[in-house]
């Protein structure tokens, strides 16, 4: 019996017209551009005309668990492999749209996402890392990404690998300058 937790495929944030606003993928299964954007116009052929505003939906496309939002002109994608829970795949939806929700003070649309476009990226970042699901809360993952905004003050034990990198970089041209 082999145990294994939860892997999310991808997460994904499209427009009413099923262009892309953020997304990002976490597998190699679909290994080029032309394979992502097919796979999401199938996605949103198959459920642009659900009601999926009040609650989540959740759908089999492709061989691939979907759980999907919409609010106001933008579609909320999680899929995850056929073998995962549903419910983990929902909460994991919910705590990336309510994150995105504070963060945008309950103004959720694409010209507001689109303004702040970095804080929806941070907030995938916070949420799931290389597929692993790192958070669901979604109060915590907006205090996370508001706090990005200091990064002096984030320990480096919290840091992205990113951030870290950018932080070394940041102290040797500092003693380079020196």
């Amino acid at each position: 019996m082999e145990l294994s937790c939860p892997l999310i495929k991808n997460i994904l944030l499209l427009d009413s017209e099923g262009k892309r606003v953020a997304v990002k993928y976490f597998c190699d299964e679909w290994p080029n551009l032309a394979s992502k954007l097919a796979f999401e116009k199938s996605v949103f052929s198959k459920t642009q005309r659900t009601n999926a505003r009040a609650e989540a939906e959740i759908g089999m496309f492709d061989g691939y668990i979907v759980v999907y939002k919409f609010v106001s002109d933008l579609h909320f994608y999680v899929t995850g492999g056929d073998d995962e829970n549903e419910l983990i795949l929902a909460t994991v939806l919910q705590g990336f749209f309510d994150a995105v929700s504070l963060l945008l003070r309950n103004n959720v649309d694409k010209r507001t996402v689109l303004e702040n476009l970095d804080l929806i990226f941070l907030c995938l970042d916070e949420i799931v890392d290389g597929g692993i699901i790192l958070e669901t809360e979604a109060n915590v993952i907006a205090a996370k990404v508001a706090m990005r905004g200091a990064d002096a003050d984030v320990p480096l034990s919290e840091q992205t690998l990113t951030q870290a990198l950018a932080t070394a970089r940041e102290h040797l041209a500092r003693s380079l300058l020196k």
